[in-house]
């Protein structure tokens, strides 16, 4: 009986300690979670036009991913649309795997109609929040965009009260047309600029204060006296947006998949590619109340070039009330073209910087590179007139897309794809700020890329005219500083913020001003920075930074899955390579 006993106790030790295990091993290596996205043409209508557009899973925005901290997402891409579209999954470091973050012809070329390709997707250790993804091929995204939610590791929780609810937020773009054909034929059509969205979307709708806004308001029913978590992502295509709601304040709380300390405010300034968490307690007298955006315009006031209408939505509180006539609109909801309000917002942003969410910031910095951001002109002869072509540059050089994949280039050394002499600092330096004296520099279309070694840290400063949304694959980064003006390298440093900067994956380049940033290239792969204006992207503002391997297996590139999309056409994002002279603009 003695021995039964200690053999049934013995038994429940083991069972314990092979539970133990297993609890070890599945937070160690995360869950699998399996997603079919099927892309089709699918038919929508907005502002009383019905248009044929693709989608995943017939749905506008497309469906949400839910993982927690360091699970893997395997993704089945099925394309039964008409035309080839990449996915990329934006914000997700994809450790040491490349070949599936998606960029057209840098990482993979497109997935065909008619065909599929499985994305294994490999969230880091040290992210929870909201992510997003969208393609990354022609302007494809406009439609094609959904939310990430990665949660925190199962058995622990936030790192601020437990909301009572959550609500995914997409803000995004409606064209009337077929974006991508507008494209097309702007861009071989001379002067021609990129296609303008007729209409901003809150979660698929415009609103009701649009012309023909018979279609219904997206609307986020609340309880009074509870608190909500907005999970927001900027979809938009080219405008930076302003977000509010009606009497309410907001509590910032992460941004771009990091927590971040609380920042209470009453409006928001959202750049494309960025996302935010942000809590609301729904606190004021039961009715209803607008949330609304509009763009926050950072071109010159003369130029009427830009989406000019007040997408909204409805905070409706739950109970027995009289509902408004119409719902109040946000008075905190900044103007088109208050360049203070949207600066201003993004220099209070803080991490969080805790013991269990730390700020890991650089400290010995190995190289340093001064990056122009730039519009510029390209000059060509065209049946014997000279013609100028819009080009957008980092360090003057506008890149060009090859016809085939960089990461399978550099993985299989095939030569003649690209270059590795994308410099470290503009060609001449002067007042970047000013349209006087500009140098006479020749802008380069090329496909260069910058290489480094593994573990090398950097710190880039970013110098720019207009504001542009830049984002880097496979990475975040410690946003140190920013300013107005030319970056002064011996005065600005001295206002670095060494201790709590932000972490961000996509980082706004004030107007007129400059941005610093660092991270430590520890992430192995072929990684694209890019202007998230998708109109700046198609004229060439990006680059590639090839991160070598560390010399150990766990520190090198996985191996390329058996399948990858083949390459047919090159890719249409691609600036003509004109012999003729290129002056900066």
């Amino acid at each position: 009986m003695a021995l039964e006993k200690m053999g049934s106790s013995v038994q429940w030790l083991l069972l314990v300690l092979l539970s133990g295990l297993m609890l070890v091993c599945r937070i160690a290596e995360g869950d699998t979670h399996y997603y079919d996205f099927v892309l089709k043409d699918t038919n929508f209508t907005r502002l009383c036009v019905t248009k044929t557009m693709l989608t995943v899973n017939e749905s506008f925005p497309g469906p949400v991913v839910y993982v927690h901290t360091g699970d893997t997402a395997i993704i089945n891409v099925q394309n039964e649309g008409s035309h080839g579209v990449t996915i990329h999954w934006h914000g997700v470091k994809q450790p040491r795997n490349p070949w599936s973050d998606g960029p057209d012809h840098i990482t993979q070329c497109q997935i065909q109609p008619g065909t599929s390709f499985t994305q294994k997707v490999i969230f880091g250790e040290d992210q929870e929040g909201t992510l997003w993804w969208h393609a990354h091929s022609d302007w494809t995204r406009a439609t094609v965009h959904g939310a990430i939610v990665v949660l925190p590791t199962e058995g622990t929780t936030y790192p601020f009260p437990q909301p009572d609810g959550e609500e995914v937020i997409v803000l995004a773009c409606w064209y009337d047309a077929d974006q991508n054909a507008e494209l097309e034929y702007d861009l071989i059509h001379y002067n021609a600029t990129t296609p303008e969205s007729d209409a901003y979307t809150i979660n698929g709708f415009p609103g009701d204060l649009v012309a023909c806004s018979s279609e219904p308001a997206y609307s986020l029913v609340v309880d009074y006296g509870k608190t909500y978590l907005l999970r927001i992502v900027n979809a938009a295509m080219n405008s930076e947006l302003f977000f509010a709601i009606s009497e309410h304040n907001l509590t910032v709380v992460g941004t771009d998949g990091t927590y971040t300390k609380p920042l209470v405010t009453n409006y928001l300034m959202i750049t494309p590619g960025q996302t935010m968490d942000v809590l609301i307690t729904a606190n004021q007298t039961p009715s209803y109340y607008y949330m609304a955006i509009r763009q926050f315009v950072t071109i010159d006031s003369s130029v009427p070039d830009f989406t000019n209408m007040t997408a909204t939505a409805i905070l409706q509180y739950r109970g027995n009330y009289t509902p408004p006539a119409s719902p109040s609109l946000p008075t905190t909801l900044p103007t088109f073209y208050q360049l203070d309000a949207g600066y201003n917002f993004t220099s209070k942003l803080r991490s969080l910087a805790s013991p269990e969410h730390p700020a890991n910031v650089p400290q010995n910095v190995t190289t340093r590179m001064f990056i122009t951001a730039s519009i510029n002109l390209v000059s060509y002869t065209f049946e014997g007139i000279i013609v100028p072509h819009i080009a957008s540059t980092l360090n003057n050089i506008s890149f060009m897309d090859p016809s085939s994949s960089i990461l399978d280039a550099y993985y299989r050394h095939i030569s003649g794809v690209y270059t590795t002499d994308f410099p470290d600092d503009p060609p001449s330096f002067f007042d970047f700020t000013g349209v006087d004296d500009l140098p006479s520099a020749i802008t380069k279309p090329a496909t260069k890329v910058k290489v480094l070694n593994y573990n090398e840290t950097l710190e880039i400063v970013f110098q720019e005219q207009i504001y542009h949304p830049l984002h880097l694959h496979g990475y975040t980064f410690y946003v140190i500083g920013s300013g107005y003006g030319v970056f002064d390298n011996e005065t600005d440093p001295q206002g670095f913020n060494l201790v709590d900067p932000p972490e961000r994956n996509t980082v706004t380049v004030p107007q007129n001003g400059w941005v610093a940033l660092r991270f430590v290239a520890n992430n192995p792969g072929v990684w694209l920075w890019h202007c998230h204006l998708d109109r700046h992207l198609t004229w060439g503002m990006d680059t590639v930074f090839i991160v070598k391997d560390g010399g150990t297996p766990e520190t090198s590139i996985l191996p390329p899955p058996a399948y990858m999309p083949p390459c047919q056409d090159p890719s249409p994002i691609v600036l003509e390579d004109f012999s003729d002279s290129v002056k900066a603009w």
